[in-house]
């Protein structure tokens, strides 16, 4: 018989079940897992894709997709790249949340594909509907499906279908994706199936209730901070995540320098002076030079590992060099050994980044200077952005009524400023249960950016939908304007809901207000030191509340607002540097915050 591996996976969000751990979930006496594990215990090898779970017996593989969360066809690839060496030529590919599956009809999907030679074999459920995660693959099928695509992230499983395939029509491959099927199969389990009461397809409305007290914006960064769910934690290379942060400490796994050597260009030298000066050359990266003797000296390069007997190295700029070969210290020169010591900046085992540091470019090259390219990290966030109304037109000529999205297409820039992935961007038309879809959907996300109807209008929805979720709202509203409008809620799915105003200087404003603090509390990063300076015209432009107003650096030091303002667009912002936060009543030269515009 061919040999099999196989890939079950026991990851994901379960948005529709509040975030639960769906492959845990016990109907008939085990667990949805424990069904994929029994059903695949013929194989050779079997790796489990999802958090790591200790129970498993120590045969088992197991592997997190990197990012976490980031969908099926990321899980099947680290799945496999897992299996490496001594790959099986074929690969059962399965999801953990079918409680009735069986080692049966595994067994028929692996009879066809040896009859049929098809590349790879799907079940097919009672409705016909194909079940592409209960398949049998050629493994060299897979590998090819999955080096044509750009990015495997958030890829639907349709893009790895190959043309040559076939559908088995199976029993007990029902999958269990709402709470309402997880009790139905429970219920079918117990024989108890009839008793199982029948949910209405809408919700019932949830009433928003009684205003809630805004919060300054110092206390909501605070709250964010603290009360945010950490991402998960995992290992992967550093230079593929800048914008997390570490959930581990970066410790040397080299010295730096790694050896001796140059600090400066010259000549590496034996004994006291004159040297006879060798005809031979250290270059950095080069071979390293033969021993010196005393009184013989080496043409020498920044960074070249110093010969052996090396007492120091002379700089170009204190030497003669005669006819004769001959080097001489110039009379007068400084005594200094310019060599830069094994072990000097660093030793293994020191410190180089402590838990709760970005990942920032400096960082990874820090790190890569001590032979470190991994690291556990947390992040980075990736995001939806949802832009809301039947009046916002991205593309197209506008009709009656309607207004160009002047901020949908720039949100991906601004939320990359704070090493924010956006991974998706939708428009949401105004409907009864539109937001409630787009909540229902969200944990395949960590942040979902909601652009309008977070007022109290007609048409402002998101709050009411929101409630329905039975989210955690963390910020109702801000002291802040503009920005007022603005809510912060954490989904029981773990996504963090971010609603913004609808008008376009409010949104980008309030964004770069909070942006920070919630990247902090989902990565565990140590806040950010705020960029104080005083504004020289607060004045002109203070209120009886807080405000963001644009403004420049002054050539002089401190900061000028932009007295003019208007949240229907974003001309205010042009040849400005970045935002202002102004305190309420604040009088001329009163330290504020800046918000940088990074580009």
């Amino acid at each position: 018989m061919t040999a099999v591996d196989a890939i079950v996976l026991a990851g994901g969000r379960a948005s529709r079940m509040g975030g639960v751990d769906k492959p845990a979930i016990v109907i008939g006496g085990r667990s949805m897992l424990d069904a994929a594990l029994t059903a695949v215990a013929g194989c050779a090898r079997t790796v489990v894709v999802g958090p790591h779970r200790p129970e498993l017996d120590p045969s088992i593989l197991q592997v997190r997709e990197v990012p976490p969360g980031s969908g099926p066809v990321a899980a099947i690839e680290a799945g496999l790249h897992a299996l490496h060496p001594e790959p099986a030529p074929l690969v059962v590919v399965l999801a953990a949340d079918m409680p009735f599956l069986t080692a049966t009809a595994i067994g028929e999907l692996l009879r066809q594909e040896s009859e049929t030679g098809a590349d790879a074999v799907f079940a097919a459920d009672k409705s016909g509907r194909p079940q592409y995660l209960v398949g049998v693959w050629r493994r060299s099928a897979l590998t090819a499906a999955l080096a044509q695509l750009d990015s495997l992230v958030n890829q639907p499983m349709k893009a790895l279908i190959p043309d040559e395939t076939v559908t088995v029509h199976l029993t007990g491959v029902a999958d269990c994706d709402t709470a309402e099927e997880v009790r139905r199969a429970q219920a079918a389990a117990s024989g108890a199936e009839s008793a199982v009461p029948q949910s209405d397809s809408q919700p019932e409305p949830v009433p928003e209730g009684p205003p809630t007290r805004p919060l300054p914006l110092d206390e909501a960064r605070n709250l964010l901070r603290a009360r945010l769910f950490k991402l998960t934690a995992y290992r992967t290379e550093l230079r593929a995540v800048r914008g997390a942060a570490l959930a581990a400490p970066i410790l040397a796994a080299g010295a730096l320098p790694r050896f001796d050597v140059s600090a400066m260009d010259g000549y590496a030298v034996a004994g006291d002076g004159p040297w006879r000066l060798r005809r031979d050359i250290g270059f950095a990266g080069g071979q390293r030079p033969v021993g010196l003797l005393p009184g013989e000296a080496v043409r020498i390069a920044t960074g070249a590992h110093v010969p052996d007997g090396t007492g120091n190295v002379l700089r170009d700029e204190f030497t003669d060099v005669t006819a004769e070969n001959v080097l001489h210290r110039r009379p007068g020169t400084p005594l200094r050994e310019d060599i830069r010591r094994r072990g000097d900046i660093h030793l293994p085992g020191d410190l180089i980044a402590a838990e709760a540091t970005p990942v920032t470019s400096g960082l990874i090259s820090a790190a890569a200077s001590v032979e470190v390219t991994e690291a556990v990290v947390r992040g980075p966030v990736r995001a939806r952005i949802v832009m809301t109304g039947d009046e916002i037109r991205s593309d197209g000529p506008l009709q009656t009524g309607q207004t160009r999205d002047s901020i949908g297409p720039i949100l991906p820039d601004v939320l990359s400023w704070y090493g924010i992935r956006t991974v998706d961007r939708v428009h949401l038309r105004d409907t009864p249960t539109g937001f409630d879809d787009v909540l229902a959907t969200a944990g395949d996300f960590d942040l979902l950016v909601i652009v309008g109807a977070t007022g109290g209008g007609a048409a402002d929805q998101l709050r009411c939908a929101v409630g329905r979720t039975q989210a955690e709202l963390l910020v109702p509203r801000l002291e802040l304007r503009p920005g007022g409008s603005t809510l912060v809620a954490e989904l029981p799915s773990r996504t963090t809901v971010l609603g913004l105003p609808g008008n376009p200087f409010a949104a980008v404003a309030t964004l770069m207000a909070m942006a920070p603090a919630i990247v902090e509390g989902r990565t565990g990063a140590h806040p950010a030191r705020p960029y104080i300076g005083p504004l020289h015209n607060a004045n002109s432009v203070a209120g009886s509340v807080p405000r963001v107003v644009a403004a420049r650096r002054a050539p002089f030091g401190g900061f000028l607002a932009e007295p003019h303002r208007s949240t229907a667009y974003l001309g205010g912002l042009i040849d400005r540097d970045g935002l202002v936060i102004v305190p309420a009543h604040a009088t001329d030269a009163t330290p504020v915050e800046f918000l940088p515009m990074h580009s």
